[in-house]
């Protein structure tokens, strides 16, 4: 058996190729979308991908299974768990015509790739189709599952959170529902031998959990100790729903539509993007509310100087929850990035959906730009102590773009408050009266979200260091 996990780390998604070496036959978990990765790794490894299965409806990135069954003969082993909104709406459009070759799995459910036996269980709370899979490897001789892929089920650390069909997908009283379909999950999943390895799809800093460790796999036993949410599960059915849905932070806004396209069927890539090199004075030309300029320089960089309605997203993790909350896909897209990093952000894109890629520049050609006098704009930041003097001239708003839960514990008095991964559909929400001080916690997530406001014509200064200047100085808080 050969087994190979393939790390997205800016999405910090995992997918899996799992090979039977003596028949050559291989088997797909999970894929992105870019998925010439995952035929690379199989010819090296003298394998054939005759198999692809998700463990659910993704939120978080455009699914890459209809793209690999497109490319390869595989057949596809998804959910029919779930009821029927949960169902798959794709199966039935090959871009040649007909059915893609799939197997429909419930609870119990086995297949075989080559000596390997999966056997699908099904284990709803994070969604309601959910499956896990027990990999057994006969060609090794063992009659018993080595380990276990548990997608957003169980993670090292936590369980996937049950709240996204409610904050994301928008159904209302979801949250408690699949709080309590993971409750009992837990339950059966406590039932699973000690031994098993534990190969999540998630590690630290994806938005499907809460405090998800940063070690790639762990084992059942383990997580039955130490696990956080499972220790909260060996109490009251009420106790485990009040600490899972407790603290959750809101979710990038370009969830719904991943979970609404992974479903109806995700938009095939066919070719990469390609787009052209072009000189500042040309970019700046095609700036509008409706073209997204993605500047990927430092903060500093950006807050200094930036071209008009440019947004800021740094290569960071945040890549993706910054263009993906700040970015429709019908907008045209340009980037100012190194040359040496154009691809890396082309492919943070094409995993998130965001396809039209017009062009680029590069930092160099901004700074050339500048020193020819372009004209640039800069973002005014301003200290706890001058924030202070301002709202007791009542010359600016506040905006906390920080998580609800946060602003429930303490926030400056008379705050707006709207989370910067939902700042896009709420932006007529937000008073244009006066200019708005936007800050978060320690002045990570706020930069983002100042930019795009601008991009969008309101008035902006920057809260430097966030609620913390705001607490250096004495400021108080309001709950």
């Amino acid at each position: 058996m050969l087994f190979r996990m393939l790390y997205d780390d800016l999405l910090a998604q995992a997918s899996y190729l799992i090979g039977c070496q003596r028949t050559g036959q291989a088997l797909v978990i999970d894929p992105e979308r870019d998925v010439q990765r995952y035929l690379d790794l199989a010819r090296r490894e003298g394998l054939r991908i005759t198999a692809i299965a998700e463990t659910h409806i993704h939120a978080d990135f455009l699914s890459g299974a209809r793209e690999l069954a497109e490319r390869m003969p595989a057949r596809l082993y998804l959910s029919n768990e779930g009821g029927e909104q949960w169902k798959y709406r794709w199966l039935q459009q090959k871009k040649a015509g007909g059915n893609y070759e799939h197997d429909l799995l419930t609870h119990g459910d086995r297949f075989k790739i080559g000596n390997l036996e999966i056997e699908a269980l099904h284990m709803p709370g994070h969604t309601p189709e959910h499956l896990c899979f027990l990999i057994t490897d006969h060609g090794g001789g063992a009659n018993e599952p080595m380990g276990i892929i548990t997608g957003d089920f169980v993670f090292a650390g936590d369980v996937g959170r049950p709240d996204l069909l409610e904050t994301a997908a928008g159904q209302s009283g979801a949250a408690q529902q699949s709080a309590r379909a993971l409750y009992h999950s837990l339950q059966r999943f406590r039932s699973l031998p000690d031994y098993l390895q534990l190969w999540p799809g998630h590690g630290a800093g994806s938005a499907c959990g809460k405090e998800l460790g940063s070690v790639p796999q762990s084992t059942v036993g383990y997580e039955k100790l130490f696990n956080p949410a499972l220790r909260a599960s060996q109490k009251s059915e009420e106790f485990f729903i009040e600490e899972i849905l407790a603290g959750q932070t809101e979710p990038p806004y370009y969830f719904s539509r991943m979970k609404r396209e992974n479903k109806l069927g995700p938009k095939l890539l066919e070719k990469w993007p390609a787009p052209p090199r072009l000189n500042i004075a040309e970019l700046a030309e095609r700036a509008s509310e409706n073209t997204a300029i993605v500047d990927t320089r430092s903060w500093p960089e950006f807050c200094a100087a930036h071209l008009p309605g440019a947004l800021y997203a740094p290569l960071t993790n945040d890549f993706p929850t910054i263009t993906g909350s700040y970015i429709e896909p019908q907008n045209e897209i340009y980037l100012i990035v190194p040359e040496t990093r154009v691809q890396e952000a082309i492919t943070a894109l094409i995993r998130i959906g965001l396809d039209n890629i017009s062009g680029y520049a590069t930092p160099q050609n901004l700074a050339e730009y500048q020193s020819a006098g372009g004209k640039l704009h800069m973002i005014e930041e301003i200290d706890g102590e001058e924030l202070q003097q301002r709202l007791q001239q009542k010359r600016v708003r506040v905006l906390d773009v920080r998580s609800a839960f946060e602003f429930e514990l303490g926030h400056i008095a008379g705050a707006v408050h709207v989370a910067h991964t939902r700042l896009l559909p709420h932006l007529q929400d937000l008073p244009r009266d006066r200019p708005l001080v936007v800050h978060c916690q320690k002045g990570e997530r706020s930069p983002g979200a100042v930019a795009m406001l601008a991009h969008h014509g309101f008035e902006v200064v920057h809260l430097a260091n966030g609620l913390r200047s705001w607490l250096r100085i004495g400021g108080e808080l309001e709950c």
